[in-house]
Protein backbone atom coordinates (compact mmCIF):
# COMPACT_ATOMS: atom_id res chain seq x y z
CA UNK A 1 0.00 0.00 0.00
CA UNK A 2 1.21 3.53 -0.81
CA UNK A 3 2.87 5.45 1.98
CA UNK A 4 0.33 8.26 1.53
CA UNK A 5 -2.48 5.97 2.68
CA UNK A 6 -0.52 4.65 5.63
CA UNK A 7 -0.18 8.21 6.88
CA UNK A 8 -3.82 9.26 6.33
CA UNK A 9 -5.46 9.86 9.71
CA UNK A 10 -8.66 7.87 10.29
CA UNK A 11 -11.89 9.84 10.48
CA UNK A 12 -12.85 8.25 13.76
CA UNK A 13 -9.53 9.20 15.34
CA UNK A 14 -9.43 12.87 14.37
CA UNK A 15 -11.89 14.11 11.77
CA UNK A 16 -10.26 17.52 11.45
CA UNK A 17 -6.79 16.04 10.91
CA UNK A 18 -8.21 13.51 8.44
CA UNK A 19 -9.58 16.40 6.39
CA UNK A 20 -6.28 18.29 6.45
CA UNK A 21 -4.32 15.16 5.56
CA UNK A 22 -6.61 14.41 2.65
CA UNK A 23 -6.41 17.90 1.16
CA UNK A 24 -2.60 17.60 1.14
CA UNK A 25 -2.09 13.95 0.25
CA UNK A 26 -4.68 13.89 -2.55
CA UNK A 27 -2.82 16.81 -4.17
CA UNK A 28 -5.73 19.24 -3.87
CA UNK A 29 -3.97 22.17 -2.19
CA UNK A 30 -1.12 23.24 0.03
CA UNK A 31 -0.38 26.17 2.32
CA UNK A 32 0.88 29.38 0.72
CA UNK A 33 3.66 31.62 2.09
CA UNK A 34 0.98 34.19 3.02
CA UNK A 35 -0.85 33.35 6.24
CA UNK A 36 -4.30 31.93 5.68
CA UNK A 37 -3.91 31.55 1.92
CA UNK A 38 -3.60 28.35 -0.10
CA UNK A 39 -2.15 27.15 -3.37
CA UNK A 40 -4.72 25.12 -5.27
CA UNK A 41 -2.81 22.38 -7.08
CA UNK A 42 -3.68 21.18 -10.60
CA UNK A 43 -5.77 18.21 -9.44
CA UNK A 44 -7.76 20.35 -7.02
CA UNK A 45 -8.17 23.12 -9.57
CA UNK A 46 -9.42 20.61 -12.15
CA UNK A 47 -12.32 19.79 -9.84
CA UNK A 48 -13.06 23.49 -9.35
CA UNK A 49 -12.96 24.02 -13.12
CA UNK A 50 -15.64 21.36 -13.61
CA UNK A 51 -17.76 22.96 -10.90
CA UNK A 52 -17.28 26.35 -12.49
CA UNK A 53 -18.13 25.13 -15.98
CA UNK A 54 -21.40 23.53 -14.91
CA UNK A 55 -22.51 26.40 -12.69
CA UNK A 56 -21.68 28.88 -15.44
CA UNK A 57 -23.85 26.92 -17.84
CA UNK A 58 -26.72 26.86 -15.34
CA UNK A 59 -26.42 30.61 -14.67
CA UNK A 60 -26.45 31.47 -18.35
CA UNK A 61 -29.55 29.31 -18.86
CA UNK A 62 -31.39 31.81 -16.61
CA UNK A 63 -30.21 34.79 -18.67
CA UNK A 64 -27.18 35.76 -16.58
CA UNK A 65 -24.13 37.24 -18.34
CA UNK A 66 -20.55 37.34 -17.08
CA UNK A 67 -18.63 40.56 -16.47
CA UNK A 68 -15.60 41.59 -14.47
CA UNK A 69 -15.19 44.38 -11.91
CA UNK A 70 -12.03 45.77 -10.24
CA UNK A 71 -10.24 44.06 -7.37
CA UNK A 72 -9.64 47.37 -5.57
CA UNK A 73 -12.55 49.35 -4.15
CA UNK A 74 -12.29 52.97 -2.95
CA UNK A 75 -12.67 53.08 0.82
CA UNK A 76 -15.35 55.76 0.49
CA UNK A 77 -17.67 53.31 -1.27
CA UNK A 78 -17.91 51.22 1.88
CA UNK A 79 -18.94 54.19 3.99
CA UNK A 80 -22.06 54.65 1.86
CA UNK A 81 -23.76 51.47 3.17
CA UNK A 82 -23.34 51.44 6.95
CA UNK A 83 -24.63 47.91 7.63
CA UNK A 84 -22.49 46.50 4.83
CA UNK A 85 -19.27 48.14 6.01
CA UNK A 86 -19.95 47.05 9.59
CA UNK A 87 -20.28 43.46 8.42
CA UNK A 88 -16.93 43.42 6.61
CA UNK A 89 -14.81 45.98 8.46
CA UNK A 90 -12.91 43.47 10.59
CA UNK A 91 -12.05 41.30 7.58
CA UNK A 92 -11.02 43.99 5.11
CA UNK A 93 -7.46 44.32 3.83
CA UNK A 94 -6.45 47.89 2.98
CA UNK A 95 -3.98 49.22 0.38
CA UNK A 96 -2.41 52.46 1.63
CA UNK A 97 0.59 53.00 -0.68
CA UNK A 98 1.34 52.44 -4.35
CA UNK A 99 5.13 52.16 -4.39
CA UNK A 100 8.11 50.58 -2.64
CA UNK A 101 11.69 51.78 -2.56
CA UNK A 102 15.09 50.53 -1.45
CA UNK A 103 15.83 50.88 2.26
CA UNK A 104 18.24 53.64 3.31
CA UNK A 105 20.91 51.09 4.16
CA UNK A 106 20.51 49.43 0.79
CA UNK A 107 19.26 46.22 2.37
CA UNK A 108 15.74 45.21 1.45
CA UNK A 109 12.81 47.42 0.48
CA UNK A 110 10.40 49.63 2.38
CA UNK A 111 7.14 51.44 1.67
CA UNK A 112 7.79 54.80 0.05
CA UNK A 113 6.17 57.34 2.41
CA UNK A 114 5.77 59.75 -0.50
CA UNK A 115 3.61 57.23 -2.33
CA UNK A 116 0.68 57.30 0.08
CA UNK A 117 -2.68 57.04 -1.68
CA UNK A 118 -5.01 60.00 -1.44
CA UNK A 119 -7.84 57.55 -0.79
CA UNK A 120 -7.12 54.11 0.61
CA UNK A 121 -8.34 51.09 -1.33
CA UNK A 122 -10.07 47.97 -0.03
CA UNK A 123 -9.17 44.60 -1.55
CA UNK A 124 -12.64 43.35 -2.37
CA UNK A 125 -14.25 41.12 0.26
CA UNK A 126 -17.34 41.24 -2.00
CA UNK A 127 -18.31 43.60 -4.80
CA UNK A 128 -21.73 45.10 -4.04
CA UNK A 129 -20.35 48.61 -3.55
CA UNK A 130 -18.24 48.64 -6.71
CA UNK A 131 -21.02 47.12 -8.79
CA UNK A 132 -23.76 49.46 -7.60
CA UNK A 133 -21.54 52.45 -8.23
CA UNK A 134 -21.20 51.08 -11.78
CA UNK A 135 -24.92 50.30 -12.19
CA UNK A 136 -25.65 53.98 -11.55
CA UNK A 137 -24.16 54.65 -14.99
CA UNK A 138 -25.94 51.74 -16.66
CA UNK A 139 -29.50 52.23 -15.43
CA UNK A 140 -31.72 55.15 -16.42
CA UNK A 141 -35.07 53.70 -17.49
CA UNK A 142 -37.19 50.61 -16.84
CA UNK A 143 -36.06 49.56 -20.31
CA UNK A 144 -32.53 49.04 -18.90
CA UNK A 145 -33.83 46.44 -16.43
CA UNK A 146 -33.30 43.76 -15.40
CA UNK A 147 -29.52 43.56 -15.31
CA UNK A 148 -28.30 40.03 -14.61
CA UNK A 149 -24.53 39.99 -14.11
CA UNK A 150 -22.11 37.49 -12.60
CA UNK A 151 -18.36 37.54 -12.15
CA UNK A 152 -15.86 34.77 -11.43
CA UNK A 153 -13.06 36.15 -9.32
CA UNK A 154 -11.05 36.02 -6.10
CA UNK A 155 -11.85 37.90 -2.90
CA UNK A 156 -9.96 38.67 0.30
CA UNK A 157 -11.35 38.35 3.81
CA UNK A 158 -8.72 38.52 6.53
CA UNK A 159 -9.74 35.40 8.45
CA UNK A 160 -8.17 34.69 11.84
CA UNK A 161 -8.75 30.93 11.80
CA UNK A 162 -8.31 29.28 8.44
CA UNK A 163 -8.69 25.81 6.96
CA UNK A 164 -8.10 24.89 3.30
CA UNK A 165 -11.17 25.48 1.12
CA UNK A 166 -13.51 25.91 4.09
CA UNK A 167 -12.19 29.26 5.29
CA UNK A 168 -9.20 31.03 3.77
CA UNK A 169 -8.11 34.66 3.61
CA UNK A 170 -8.23 34.57 -0.18
CA UNK A 171 -10.65 32.34 -2.03
CA UNK A 172 -12.20 31.87 -5.45
CA UNK A 173 -15.90 32.33 -6.02
CA UNK A 174 -18.61 33.70 -8.24
CA UNK A 175 -20.82 36.59 -7.27
CA UNK A 176 -24.02 37.38 -9.10
CA UNK A 177 -25.48 40.89 -8.87
CA UNK A 178 -28.87 41.63 -10.38
CA UNK A 179 -30.97 44.79 -10.66
CA UNK A 180 -34.77 44.82 -11.02
CA UNK A 181 -37.71 47.15 -11.40
CA UNK A 182 -39.84 45.59 -8.64
CA UNK A 183 -39.42 43.98 -5.25
CA UNK A 184 -41.34 40.92 -6.39
CA UNK A 185 -39.05 40.39 -9.38
CA UNK A 186 -35.91 40.72 -7.22
CA UNK A 187 -37.21 38.31 -4.58
CA UNK A 188 -38.11 35.78 -7.26
CA UNK A 189 -34.60 36.08 -8.71
CA UNK A 190 -32.99 35.46 -5.32
CA UNK A 191 -35.10 32.33 -4.77
CA UNK A 192 -34.47 31.14 -8.34
CA UNK A 193 -30.71 31.26 -7.88
CA UNK A 194 -30.97 29.39 -4.58
CA UNK A 195 -32.72 26.59 -6.47
CA UNK A 196 -29.91 26.60 -9.04
CA UNK A 197 -27.41 26.10 -6.22
CA UNK A 198 -29.48 23.32 -4.67
CA UNK A 199 -29.81 21.54 -8.02
CA UNK A 200 -26.07 21.76 -8.61
CA UNK A 201 -25.24 20.52 -5.11
CA UNK A 202 -27.52 17.52 -5.34
CA UNK A 203 -27.28 16.51 -8.99
CA UNK A 204 -23.61 17.26 -9.61
CA UNK A 205 -21.90 17.17 -6.23
CA UNK A 206 -24.13 14.41 -4.88
CA UNK A 207 -24.62 16.50 -1.72
CA UNK A 208 -28.14 16.71 -0.24
CA UNK A 209 -29.00 20.16 1.08
CA UNK A 210 -31.64 21.88 3.18
CA UNK A 211 -32.98 25.08 1.64
CA UNK A 212 -34.19 27.88 3.86
CA UNK A 213 -33.98 31.50 4.94
CA UNK A 214 -31.51 32.86 7.48
CA UNK A 215 -32.43 34.53 10.74
CA UNK A 216 -31.92 38.29 10.92
CA UNK A 217 -28.61 37.99 12.79
CA UNK A 218 -27.24 35.50 10.26
CA UNK A 219 -28.13 37.53 7.16
CA UNK A 220 -25.58 38.91 4.75
CA UNK A 221 -24.57 42.44 5.71
CA UNK A 222 -26.96 44.82 3.96
CA UNK A 223 -29.58 42.21 2.97
CA UNK A 224 -33.27 42.12 3.81
CA UNK A 225 -33.35 38.34 3.39
CA UNK A 226 -30.64 35.73 2.93
CA UNK A 227 -31.54 32.34 1.48
CA UNK A 228 -29.19 29.43 2.07
CA UNK A 229 -28.43 25.82 1.26
CA UNK A 230 -27.07 23.90 4.26
CA UNK A 231 -25.24 20.58 3.92
CA UNK A 232 -24.35 18.08 6.64
CA UNK A 233 -20.79 16.80 6.86
CA UNK A 234 -19.89 13.31 8.11
CA UNK A 235 -19.18 14.65 11.60
CA UNK A 236 -22.72 16.03 11.81
CA UNK A 237 -21.70 19.67 11.43
CA UNK A 238 -23.41 22.02 8.99
CA UNK A 239 -21.67 23.73 6.12
CA UNK A 240 -23.31 26.77 4.53
CA UNK A 241 -22.78 25.87 0.89
CA UNK A 242 -24.36 28.73 -1.02
CA UNK A 243 -26.34 31.88 -0.32
CA UNK A 244 -28.64 34.18 -2.27
CA UNK A 245 -29.59 37.60 -0.94
CA UNK A 246 -32.55 39.91 -1.46
CA UNK A 247 -30.94 43.31 -0.94
CA UNK A 248 -34.07 45.42 -1.30
CA UNK A 249 -33.21 49.00 -2.28
CA UNK A 250 -30.40 49.47 0.25
CA UNK A 251 -27.54 49.65 -2.23
CA UNK A 252 -29.58 51.57 -4.79
CA UNK A 253 -30.31 54.25 -2.19
CA UNK A 254 -26.69 54.33 -0.99
CA UNK A 255 -25.41 54.87 -4.54
CA UNK A 256 -28.44 56.80 -5.83
CA UNK A 257 -29.35 54.26 -8.51
CA UNK A 258 -32.79 55.19 -9.85
CA UNK A 259 -34.78 54.54 -12.99
CA UNK A 260 -37.78 56.14 -14.66
CA UNK A 261 -40.71 53.72 -14.49
CA UNK A 262 -43.43 53.32 -17.12
CA UNK A 263 -45.23 56.32 -15.66
CA UNK A 264 -42.02 58.34 -16.14
CA UNK A 265 -41.54 58.63 -12.37
CA UNK A 266 -38.19 57.93 -10.63
CA UNK A 267 -37.83 54.86 -8.45
CA UNK A 268 -34.95 53.17 -6.69
CA UNK A 269 -33.80 49.88 -8.19
CA UNK A 270 -34.29 46.55 -6.38
CA UNK A 271 -31.29 44.24 -5.99
CA UNK A 272 -30.03 40.72 -5.35
CA UNK A 273 -26.63 39.14 -4.95
CA UNK A 274 -25.69 35.47 -4.71
CA UNK A 275 -22.54 33.38 -4.54
CA UNK A 276 -20.77 30.09 -4.01
CA UNK A 277 -17.06 29.60 -3.49
CA UNK A 278 -14.26 27.07 -3.29
CA UNK A 279 -15.89 26.14 0.04
CA UNK A 280 -17.84 23.70 -2.14
CA UNK A 281 -14.58 21.77 -2.46
CA UNK A 282 -14.61 21.29 1.30
CA UNK A 283 -18.18 20.00 1.16
CA UNK A 284 -17.26 17.58 -1.61
CA UNK A 285 -14.42 16.17 0.48
CA UNK A 286 -16.24 15.90 3.79
CA UNK A 287 -19.57 14.52 2.60
CA UNK A 288 -18.31 11.57 0.55
CA UNK A 289 -14.70 10.67 1.31
CA UNK A 290 -13.49 7.80 3.50
CA UNK A 291 -10.38 6.44 5.22
CA UNK A 292 -8.89 5.43 1.86
CA UNK A 293 -9.08 8.96 0.47
CA UNK A 294 -11.35 11.00 -1.74
CA UNK A 295 -14.64 9.71 -3.11
CA UNK A 296 -15.55 11.96 -6.02
CA UNK A 297 -18.89 12.11 -7.83
CA UNK A 298 -18.27 11.03 -11.43
CA UNK A 299 -19.74 14.24 -12.84
CA UNK A 300 -17.00 16.32 -11.18
CA UNK A 301 -14.07 13.90 -11.16
CA UNK A 302 -11.11 15.13 -13.27
CA UNK A 303 -10.40 11.49 -14.14
CA UNK A 304 -13.59 9.43 -14.34
CA UNK A 305 -11.94 6.17 -15.42
CA UNK A 306 -8.37 5.04 -14.94
CA UNK A 307 -7.11 2.01 -16.86
CA UNK A 308 -4.03 0.19 -15.60
CA UNK A 309 -2.40 -2.51 -17.73
CA UNK A 310 -0.29 -5.15 -15.97
CA UNK A 311 2.25 -6.83 -18.23
CA UNK A 312 5.34 -9.01 -18.04
CA UNK A 313 7.12 -7.50 -21.00
CA UNK A 314 6.86 -4.90 -23.75
CA UNK A 315 5.25 -7.35 -26.19
CA UNK A 316 2.45 -8.18 -23.76
CA UNK A 317 1.93 -4.51 -22.95
CA UNK A 318 1.58 -3.74 -26.64
CA UNK A 319 -1.05 -6.47 -27.01
CA UNK A 320 -3.01 -5.21 -23.97
CA UNK A 321 -2.82 -1.63 -25.23
CA UNK A 322 -4.09 -2.65 -28.65
CA UNK A 323 -7.00 -4.44 -26.97
CA UNK A 324 -7.88 -1.45 -24.78
CA UNK A 325 -7.38 1.41 -27.25
CA UNK A 326 -10.82 1.13 -28.90
CA UNK A 327 -12.41 1.21 -25.44
CA UNK A 328 -10.42 4.31 -24.49
CA UNK A 329 -11.40 6.02 -27.74
CA UNK A 330 -15.08 5.16 -27.35
CA UNK A 331 -15.25 6.34 -23.74
CA UNK A 332 -13.66 9.64 -24.72
CA UNK A 333 -16.12 10.01 -27.60
CA UNK A 334 -18.87 9.72 -24.99
CA UNK A 335 -17.35 12.59 -23.03
CA UNK A 336 -15.88 10.38 -20.30
CA UNK A 337 -12.41 11.39 -19.12
CA UNK A 338 -9.98 8.46 -19.20
CA UNK A 339 -6.41 8.06 -18.05
CA UNK A 340 -4.43 5.13 -19.43
CA UNK A 341 -1.58 4.59 -16.99
CA UNK A 342 1.03 2.38 -18.61
CA UNK A 343 3.93 4.08 -16.82
CA UNK A 344 6.68 1.70 -15.70
CA UNK A 345 8.12 3.78 -12.84
CA UNK A 346 5.48 2.76 -10.27
CA UNK A 347 4.21 -0.64 -9.25
CA UNK A 348 0.55 -1.52 -9.84
CA UNK A 349 -0.16 -1.55 -6.08
CA UNK A 350 1.11 1.99 -5.71
CA UNK A 351 -1.02 3.10 -8.66
CA UNK A 352 -4.13 1.47 -7.21
CA UNK A 353 -3.65 3.14 -3.83
CA UNK A 354 -2.91 6.51 -5.43
CA UNK A 355 -6.04 6.48 -7.61
CA UNK A 356 -8.13 5.41 -4.62
CA UNK A 357 -6.64 8.30 -2.65
CA UNK A 358 -7.58 10.70 -5.44
CA UNK A 359 -11.13 9.37 -5.68
CA UNK A 360 -11.15 8.19 -9.30
CA UNK A 361 -14.65 6.68 -9.62
CA UNK A 362 -13.86 3.63 -11.82
CA UNK A 363 -10.67 1.60 -12.21
CA UNK A 364 -10.13 -0.96 -14.96
CA UNK A 365 -7.25 -3.41 -14.83
CA UNK A 366 -6.15 -5.83 -17.55
CA UNK A 367 -3.33 -8.34 -17.17
CA UNK A 368 -1.99 -11.18 -19.30
CA UNK A 369 -4.59 -13.68 -18.04
CA UNK A 370 -7.38 -11.20 -18.73
CA UNK A 371 -6.07 -10.74 -22.25
CA UNK A 372 -6.22 -14.48 -22.83
CA UNK A 373 -9.66 -14.88 -21.20
CA UNK A 374 -11.23 -11.76 -22.74
CA UNK A 375 -11.96 -10.36 -19.27
CA UNK A 376 -11.17 -7.19 -17.36
CA UNK A 377 -11.24 -6.24 -13.68
CA UNK A 378 -13.61 -3.41 -12.73
CA UNK A 379 -13.49 -1.58 -9.40
CA UNK A 380 -15.83 1.15 -8.20
CA UNK A 381 -14.35 3.68 -5.79
CA UNK A 382 -17.50 4.40 -3.75
CA UNK A 383 -17.82 0.85 -2.39
CA UNK A 384 -14.35 -0.54 -3.28
CA UNK A 385 -16.13 -3.54 -4.83
CA UNK A 386 -14.32 -5.19 -7.72
CA UNK A 387 -15.13 -8.01 -10.10
CA UNK A 388 -13.81 -9.67 -13.21
CA UNK A 389 -16.23 -9.29 -16.09
CA UNK A 390 -16.34 -10.02 -19.79
CA UNK A 391 -14.47 -7.49 -21.87
CA UNK A 392 -17.38 -7.49 -24.30
CA UNK A 393 -19.73 -4.59 -23.52
CA UNK A 394 -17.29 -2.94 -21.13
CA UNK A 395 -18.02 0.56 -22.48
CA UNK A 396 -21.72 0.24 -21.73
CA UNK A 397 -20.93 -1.26 -18.34
CA UNK A 398 -18.68 1.67 -17.42
CA UNK A 399 -21.30 4.19 -18.58
CA UNK A 400 -23.93 2.58 -16.37
CA UNK A 401 -21.51 2.24 -13.47
CA UNK A 402 -20.65 5.94 -13.48
CA UNK A 403 -24.34 6.82 -13.32
CA UNK A 404 -24.86 4.30 -10.52
CA UNK A 405 -21.95 5.69 -8.49
CA UNK A 406 -23.27 9.24 -8.89
CA UNK A 407 -26.68 8.21 -7.59
CA UNK A 408 -25.31 5.92 -4.89
CA UNK A 409 -23.12 8.49 -3.19
CA UNK A 410 -26.00 10.98 -3.16
CA UNK A 411 -28.40 8.46 -1.65
CA UNK A 412 -25.81 7.42 0.93
CA UNK A 413 -25.27 11.03 1.95
CA UNK A 414 -29.02 11.68 2.06
CA UNK A 415 -29.66 8.66 4.27
CA UNK A 416 -26.94 9.84 6.63
CA UNK A 417 -28.32 13.38 6.69
CA UNK A 418 -31.91 12.29 7.22
CA UNK A 419 -30.96 9.89 10.03
CA UNK A 420 -29.23 12.77 11.83
CA UNK A 421 -32.12 15.25 11.79
CA UNK A 422 -33.76 15.31 15.21
CA UNK A 423 -36.86 17.02 16.54
CA UNK A 424 -36.06 18.49 19.94
CA UNK A 425 -37.80 21.00 22.22
CA UNK A 426 -36.05 20.20 25.51
CA UNK A 427 -33.13 22.56 26.04
CA UNK A 428 -31.18 20.40 28.48
CA UNK A 429 -31.47 17.44 26.13
CA UNK A 430 -30.49 19.66 23.19
CA UNK A 431 -27.35 20.96 24.93
CA UNK A 432 -26.09 17.43 25.42
CA UNK A 433 -27.08 15.95 22.09
CA UNK A 434 -25.82 18.81 19.90
CA UNK A 435 -22.27 18.00 20.99
CA UNK A 436 -22.48 14.84 18.88
CA UNK A 437 -23.55 16.68 15.74
CA UNK A 438 -26.71 16.64 13.69
CA UNK A 439 -29.45 19.01 12.56
CA UNK A 440 -31.94 19.82 15.32
CA UNK A 441 -35.43 20.90 14.32
CA UNK A 442 -36.56 23.15 17.16
CA UNK A 443 -39.20 25.76 17.92
CA UNK A 444 -37.84 29.31 18.20
CA UNK A 445 -39.48 32.46 19.55
CA UNK A 446 -37.83 34.60 16.87
CA UNK A 447 -35.81 36.76 19.26
CA UNK A 448 -32.14 37.64 18.91
CA UNK A 449 -31.71 37.13 22.68
CA UNK A 450 -32.71 33.47 22.49
CA UNK A 451 -30.54 32.94 19.41
CA UNK A 452 -27.53 34.50 21.16
CA UNK A 453 -28.00 32.36 24.27
CA UNK A 454 -28.07 29.15 22.23
CA UNK A 455 -24.84 30.15 20.53
CA UNK A 456 -23.17 31.11 23.80
CA UNK A 457 -24.23 27.92 25.58
CA UNK A 458 -23.58 25.40 22.80
CA UNK A 459 -21.58 27.02 19.92
CA UNK A 460 -24.54 26.01 17.74
CA UNK A 461 -26.35 28.49 15.52
CA UNK A 462 -29.69 28.76 13.77
CA UNK A 463 -28.81 27.62 10.28
CA UNK A 464 -32.14 28.52 8.67
CA UNK A 465 -35.90 28.46 8.76
CA UNK A 466 -36.17 25.46 6.41
CA UNK A 467 -38.48 25.39 3.41
CA UNK A 468 -40.86 22.44 3.11
CA UNK A 469 -41.04 21.80 6.86
CA UNK A 470 -44.41 22.15 8.52
CA UNK A 471 -44.39 25.15 10.84
CA UNK A 472 -46.39 23.60 13.68
CA UNK A 473 -47.30 25.62 16.80
CA UNK A 474 -44.99 25.11 19.75
CA UNK A 475 -42.98 26.62 22.57
CA UNK A 476 -39.41 27.90 22.45
CA UNK A 477 -37.20 25.46 24.36
CA UNK A 478 -35.09 28.28 25.83
CA UNK A 479 -37.50 31.10 26.67
CA UNK A 480 -40.74 29.16 27.08
CA UNK A 481 -42.47 31.72 24.84
CA UNK A 482 -44.73 30.82 21.90
CA UNK A 483 -42.65 29.97 18.85
CA UNK A 484 -42.67 31.94 15.61
CA UNK A 485 -40.75 29.34 13.58
CA UNK A 486 -39.35 25.85 13.55
CA UNK A 487 -35.67 26.16 12.67
CA UNK A 488 -32.62 24.02 11.98
CA UNK A 489 -29.97 24.47 14.67
CA UNK A 490 -26.50 22.91 14.37
CA UNK A 491 -22.83 23.41 14.98
CA UNK A 492 -21.13 24.48 11.80
CA UNK A 493 -17.90 25.17 9.92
Amino acid sequence: MAKELKDLTKRADNYSQWYSDLVTKADLAEAAPVRGCMIIKPYGYAIWEKMQAQLDKMFKATGVQNAYFPLLIPKGFFAKEAEHVAGFAKESAVVTHYRLKSAADGKGIVVDPEAKLEEELIIRPTSETMIWNTYKNWIHSYRDLPILCNQWCNVMRWEMRTRPFLRTSEFLWQEGHTAHATSEEAQAEARKMLKVYAEFAEQWMGVPVVQGVKSESERFAGALDTYTIEAMMQDGKALQSGTSHFLGQNFAKSFDVTFLNKENKPEYVWATSWGVSTRLMGALIMVHSDDNGLVLPPRLAPIQVVIVPISKNAEQLAAITAKLQPVIDRLRELGISVKYDDSDNKRPGFKFADYELKGVPVRLVMGGRDLEDNTIEVMRRDTLEKENVSFDGIVERVEALLDDIQQNIFEKARRYRDSHIYECDDYEEFKERVKGGGFFLCHWDGTAETEAKIKEDTQATIRCVPFGVEQTPGTDMVSGKPAKHRVIIARSY
